[in-house]
């Protein structure tokens, strides 16, 4: 396809994607939900499963496989600055102040998802492992799957609940931050054995700190003084471009590029005029590229894939078992470590979340053939449902969207 006409598919498709997750997200709030769970929905709905099943010729002309290509780069675009904007409105004074107690939830309920994914994959690797792939790179990418949790999106359902500034709030993003981090470097050690590149993980596990430390000193001692000077364009513009300069620096080491992004906006001090200038510049901007990382994932889900009882069986089982592991492996920890039982079970069905990080795994994982088509339909579904369950489970511990409240 020329490339005139890649561009004008690509416009006519984003604005299908914008409007339908805008829509969809709409409608999830009106039932109660995040609206993050109505646009990965749309996401699903847009796809080979529901509008290429039923209008594959509408199909094919507004949403070609030609455009996935460049509509994924705007999906990476799009996440990249949504963490960068999260990273401006976070008080990480609050994240200091929990980092022991944060440290020791995230590594629990990383273990035990990831253990009993492992456990899991004894039984899946045969039928759901990608072509010629072998056990162990099959099931730590399973135990990765179960053990993350959605960053971009805990955080959206925080602002929901109105608790990002809270002391709950705050231990989320922290346990969370943590336990990301950690599953990205578990995913690097997949991704270098499915490459045949089993030093890859030491890479990652040796730059990650060097990077992280030099951030945290010469790197907020920068920002800190840029911060302190009035806000002006300019001082916006060299902002975004240091975030876009960590971004691909955390990238190259392995590590997803929204945590560099995330890393660099956390660093700013929360209350200078220079982070609301530079979050409210890029607001429109991740507005309008958000929406495409739902669409391309949809794009390659295909829940028809899931056939038959036994097929829906095994979704039902990589469910229980996400769920049974991320709650319970965040809400022991947490009450061995003195959180009140209500508070531990809040950040169970937070940690539960895994929405956007988990379809960026999920991605990774059947890019590089570690998986099937049909078990990445069965993930993307558990990422949906376990992102779904989450504004519930608050309600039903007494917590009210907007309300701002807390276990205090």
């Amino acid at each position: 396809m020329p490339e005139a006409q890649i561009l004008i598919r690509l416009v006519i498709a984003l604005a299908i994607v914008v409007v339908a997750t805008r829509l969809v997200g709409a409608l999830a709030r009106k039932a109660g939900q995040s609206a993050v769970v109505g646009e990965i929905a749309a996401g699903i709905l847009l796809g080979p499963s529901v509008f290429g099943a039923l209008a594959p010729e509408a199909s094919a002309v507004l949403l070609p496989p030609a455009i996935i290509p460049p509509l994924q780069v705007l999906a990476e675009l799009g996440v990249v600055f949504f963490m960068f904007r999260i990273g401006l409105e976070l008080d990480t004074a609050a994240l200091a102040r929990d980092a022991r107690t944060a440290f020791g939830i995230a590594q629990a309920s990383i273990v035990l998802p990831a253990l009993m994914g492992i456990a899991l994959s004894w039984k899946l690797h045969p039928s759901l492992a990608g072509p010629g792939v072998a056990f162990w790179p099959f099931a730590l990418f399973v135990g990765v799957s179960m053990a993350v949790t959605a960053f971009p999106v805990l955080a959206r359902i925080l602002l929901d609940f109105g608790l990002l500034r809270t002391p709950l709030g705050a231990m989320a993003m922290s346990v969370a931050a943590i336990d990301d981090v950690t599953a990205w470097c578990l995913l690097a050690a997949v991704t270098g054995l499915v490459r045949a590149e089993p030093g890859a993980w030491i890479y990652t596990a040796v730059l990650a700190p060097v990077f992280a430390l030099v951030m945290l000193t010469f790197g907020r001692a920068l920002l800190a003084r840029l911060a302190s000077a009035p806000s002006s364009p300019w001082r916006v513009a060299l902002l975004i471009a240091g975030m876009l300069a960590s971004a691909a620096a955390t990238h190259a080491i392995g590590i997803h590029a929204i945590f560099g992004a995330f890393l660099f906006g956390a660093l700013v001090p929360v209350q200078a005029p220079l982070a609301h200038a530079a979050s409210s510049a890029i607001g429109g901007l991740v507005g309008l590229m958000m929406p495409a990382f739902f669409a391309v994932t949809g794009l390659r889900t295909e829940v028809g894939l899931i056939n038959g009882a036994a097929a829906w069986g095994t979704c039902l089982v990589v469910l229980t078992v996400a769920c049974a592991g991320k709650i319970g492996g965040a809400y022991l920890s947490a009450r061995w470590a003195g959180v009140p039982a209500r508070e531990a079970a809040a950040l169970g069905a937070l940690m539960n979340t895994r929405g956007l990080v988990g379809l960026v795994v999920i991605n990774l994982g059947l890019s590089l053939g570690v998986i099937t088509p049909a078990f990445f339909a069965m993930l993307v579904l558990m990422a949906l449902t376990t992102t779904a369950m989450t504004s519930p489970l608050l309600q039903a511990l007494g917590m009210q969207k907007g309300a701002g409240a807390s276990f205090t």
